[in-house]
């Protein structure tokens, strides 16, 4: 069904970005891009509740932060100017103050970026009520505004990696303070930022359009929009970009299917970081998963080599710690849990379980998850484990998994690369599914709250990563988790499309389509 905010948002769109008919016939002279990223459906466009991949690649075309990461680099060491134009902060790091660039305008007729702005959208992250990511904001003990283009951020503590939190992923996205006034709850069905494309239609389950921002700060887009089509079936976005439908899709990242999709002409393929890290969370609120040894058991029945080898040498890494590959802080030395059928029988013989045990999983229907926990479910059957999977749509996958009804959950993400954010988010018992401050902590884990909480503010570097050493070897111990991979992102292009930069990686997961993307004839 068609959403009817949707018709009228467009107008005001087209009317802020450079009055109606005039605009219309500008953005048609360019061409738009088509892409899908294998969504049914947007959950929401709201930079602070938005969770899913396949959202927050749609927002990050329509929202800009104080800092942002260079076009095509996941690396920290690329951070450089966004909506702040430059930036300095005290020798101990607990003071920022950024300097914002004049002239900025949102979306839809709303205005001059202000620090007014900025202070709410900061202040906005940071609350529960109002955001997913507001453990990644607790840092913050004041935001300020001593003039329109000052902002002044005093910390909680020393945080030399502040400017992560405040870039351009995962709620650090600035918003007018005058239109989450005026929308609400609607926000996330039409979001007002400052970027290169601004929201103008969403059709459920069949598309969300954008439409270029030709006041865009940094110059008009070489493209007239973007049209984000939902094509969850991974065979019919194949045939969609094969048949020229689509110029831009997600790709299936399984060895096997980049070998094929390489070979075929006017297609090209784009493998890139960061690396998805898949863990199985051990759920231990639902027996019997309470029982160290049946967590030891499951964790030996796992064989983790022949799930890397299906996903493939060119997208798949083995994971050796909770913490995911190359992350500052990762520590191996707690070594990866051994594969023993016999001695994974032999514990759940001890604990009380001689004929085995059945357990449950919910299960998302993606290319990326299924296939995965079929072989799982394959293995944990060798040791006497039976798992009953309930395959479910990707958005259901997710609802359920939160409301603790899954025994296994296989969860794939990425974050800022450091220790301190996957440990927060996944293993501090704060952040466990249910609880008031809840994040993706799946297995209810504790056993390193103290070595997570420590470290994130310890100052100095040698000891924060001596927590960090501790928290991952408490959480192997206690098999909170079975860290089993991390897997790169694929996505596949018609040879047309020309990013505007070299893509070596992006945090929000998806090729960012900047001002400077265009389609060639």
């Amino acid at each position: 069904m068609k959403q009817r905010f949707a018709v009228s948002f467009l107008t005001t769109t087209l009317l802020a970005l450079g009055a109606g008919a005039q605009t219309q016939a500008l953005a048609q002279e360019r061409p738009t891009i088509r892409v899908s990223s294998g969504a049914p459906d947007v959950g929401t466009l709201d930079p602070d509740r938005a969770t899913s991949t396949f959202d927050v690649g749609i927002e990050s075309e329509i929202f800009n932060a104080l800092v942002e990461f260079a076009p095509g680099s996941a690396n920290p060491k690329d951070i450089g100017p966004g909506l702040a134009q430059s930036w300095e902060s005290t020798p101990d790091s607990k003071a920022w103050t950024f300097h914002l660039r004049r002239g900025v305008q949102f979306h839809g007729g709303y205005g001059e970026l202000k620090a007014s702005d900025v202070v709410y959208s900061l202040q906005r992250a940071a609350d529960p009520r109002r955001s997913s990511f507001a453990s990644n904001f607790a840092v913050i003990d004041k935001v300020e505004a001593p003039d329109d283009y000052t902002v002044r951020v005093t910390l909680k503590y020393p945080d030399a990696a502040f400017l992560g939190v405040v870039s351009n992923y995962h709620g650090g996205y600035i918003i007018s303070k005058a239109a989450a006034g005026k929308l609400g709850d609607k926000f996330g069905n039409a979001p007002i930022g400052t970027g290169p494309f601004a929201f103008a239609e969403h059709v459920s389950q069949q598309y969300v359009k954008l439409v270029a921002n030709d006041a865009y700060f940094r110059g008009k887009p070489k493209l007239g929009g973007i049209v984000y089509r939902m094509i969850p079936s991974d065979s019919a976005r194949e045939l969609a970009l094969t048949s020229g439908e689509l110029d831009l899709t997600a790709g299936k990242r399984e060895q096997r299917w980049v070998d094929r999709m390489a070979r075929q002409s006017g297609i090209k393929v784009d493998i890139f970081e960061p690396e998805e890290f898949r863990t199985l969370h051990i759920n231990r609120t639902i027996k019997p998963l309470d029982n160290l040894k049946v967590r030891q058991a499951i964790a030996d029945a796992v064989k983790v080599d022949e799930i890397v080898h299906f996903a493939g040498k060119d997208v798949a890494d083995k994971g050796c710690s909770v913490v995911p590959n190359g992350y500052l802080g990762e520590d191996c030395s707690a070594g990866t849990y051994r594969y023993d059928v016999a001695q994974a029988r032999k514990l759940l013989a001890q604990a009380g379980f001689p004929n085995g045990i059945t357990i449950k999983s919910i299960v998302s229907n993606i290319s990326e998850q299924q296939p995965i926990m079929e072989i799982v479910q394959a293995q944990l059957a060798k040791a006497g484990i039976k798992l009953e999977m309930e395959i479910v749509d990707h958005p259901t996958y997710q609802a359920k998994s939160r409301q603790n009804l899954s025994a296994l959950v296989f969860y794939g993400a990425a974050r800022f690369p450091t220790a301190d954010s996957y440990l927060t988010e996944f293993y501090d018992s704060a952040a466990s599914v249910g609880s008031p401050t809840a994040m993706s902590n799946f297995s209810h884990c504790s056993a390193a709250d103290g070595d997570i909480r420590a470290a994130r503010v310890e100052p100095d570097p040698g000891k924060q990563l001596a927590l960090w050493k501790d928290a991952q070897a408490r959480i192997h111990d206690d098999v909170c988790s079975i860290p089993l991979f991390g897997l790169k992102q694929v996505w596949v292009r018609s040879s047309k499309v020309d990013y505007g930069y070299v893509l070596k990686g992006a945090l929000n997961l998806q090729p960012p389509i900047t001002e400077e993307t265009s389609l060639k004839p």
